[in-house]
């Protein structure tokens, strides 16, 4: 299936990962890694470092799934806000959640140190919008409870909304720990950074189409007919990860993403923040190192992919009014545009681990908006767990919690 459509801006903006590498004959590996993209990268990072063996296998060019179709916003908050998320998992563990998700975006800035990754990762402040005067009352629920954890929040009064950000909304929650990033340029080179050090086996072109549990491990079969021997594998592929699960756990969901032409400096927003809002489905706003704007959401139940890219040009034109609803005075053309494919979960957090009884398997499925920091969290998660190290993040997202 096609995850995206269109003309994502990152696959423009950089150098395309040229690396073309069939499995041509049968191997055997300890780990093998399904999904070349942000979380097979990061997966392979960590349990590089870990010093276990490993191998990355993806059915496309390196990295070009999901993606390469990424915003890139790294936030602490999850898609379901605290205070109501507390009531689906309760509330210690939605504060761990929420604590596990912080930490991430600073282990994602030293994963990228580590490596010697330039992927453009900067710290910026976030803003959540109350969309309407109604959705006030959330936001101060949201502010105490995240307060009362401990959680980096400032409440902004449509007034010091005004003055900060020249945004005309009702309110809005404030926080200085969030960043962004271009995930195709991290995702390429963690991947290469292993290559280059000879850490890594790293297989394109290659779909793993069967799969069989057999002594000590797994027995992988390409759709070559290649047989990978593993004593361990790990699924990071997304919402395809489902054809490995014994049931669907996910909502597919639509997208739709647009880039600016770049634009002088002084036309940017204040601070660049990171724009979401309570509305749902609801608008996400960023700028890029060449100061463009991008501007995504208008999202939709995923149906088929044909009918998702139909909607493109009447998407782009809903986005574009809603950018200059929220900043008028911006001038705002698209350059770019495109649309993918993402999935949710009930309670807004992923699945990370093996599903019960299948303990050679893992799973590092970032399911929602956050799909970045929960891979980071995975990466760790996993690799701690074959390393033979305690994680206590790993009961906050099993399947069975």
């Amino acid at each position: 299936m096609d995850l995206h459509s269109g003309l994502p801006f990152w696959i423009v903006k950089n150098e395309l990962f040229n690396y073309y590498n069939p499995l041509s004959k049968n191997h055997k590996t300890e780990v093998a890694v399904i999904g070349s993209g942000i979380t097979g990268a990061l997966v392979a990072h960590e349990l590089c470092k870990a010093g276990i063996k490993c191998s990355v296998f993806d059915k496309r060019t390196i990295a070009t799934g999901s993606t390469a179709a990424s915003s890139a916003q790294l936030q602490y908050e999850i898609d379901v806000p605290l205070c109501e998320m507390k009531k689906k998992v309760g509330e210690e563990t939605a504060a761990k959640a929420y604590h596990a998700s912080l930490q991430s975006i600073k282990d994602i800035e030293k994963v990228l140190k580590e490596a010697n990754a330039d992927a453009g990762f900067e710290n910026v402040s976030s803003l959540w919008l109350a969309s309407f005067k109604k959705d006030i009352k959330l936001l101060e629920r949201e502010f105490e409870i995240r307060q009362k954890h401990g959680l980096p929040v400032e409440f902004l009064d449509d007034k010091k909304l005004k003055t900060q950000h020249k945004l005309n909304y009702p309110a809005a929650l404030k926080n200085k720990e969030a960043a962004m990033m271009d995930t195709y340029s991290a995702a390429t080179k963690l991947l290469k950074f292993h290559l280059d050090k000879k850490e890594l086996e790293l297989y394109s072109h290659t779909e793993i189409l069967k799969w069989k549990e057999v002594k000590n491990g797994y027995e992988l079969e390409t759709h070559e007919g290649k047989k990978v021997q593993c004593k361990y594998v790990v699924i990071a592929a997304g919402f395809e990860a489902g054809q490995f699960l014994p049931r669907n756990l996910m909502k597919l969901i639509s997208t739709y993403v647009l880039v600016s032409y770049p634009v002088a400096e002084k036309e940017l927003w204040p601070e660049r923040s990171l724009i979401w809002e309570t509305n749902s489905p609801y608008v996400y706003m960023r700028t890029t190192s060449d100061n463009r704007m991008m501007i995504g959401g208008e999202d939709e139940d995923f149906r088929d992919p044909v009918r998702r890219d139909s909607l493109l040009r009447e998407k782009i034109q809903k986005l574009e009014k809603k950018f200059n609803k929220i900043y008028p005075e911006i001038p705002f053309t698209t350059d770019m545009a495109w649309c993918g494919t993402f999935s949710s979960t009930e309670d807004g957090l992923p699945y990370i681990g093996t599903w019960p009884g299948k303990d050679r398997m893992f799973f590092a499925l970032g399911y929602g908006g956050n799909g970045i920091t929960f891979s980071m969290i995975a990466a760790q998660i996993i690799a701690n767990k074959l390393s033979g190290k305690k994680d206590e993040r790993a009961e906050i997202f099993k399947f069975d919690r």
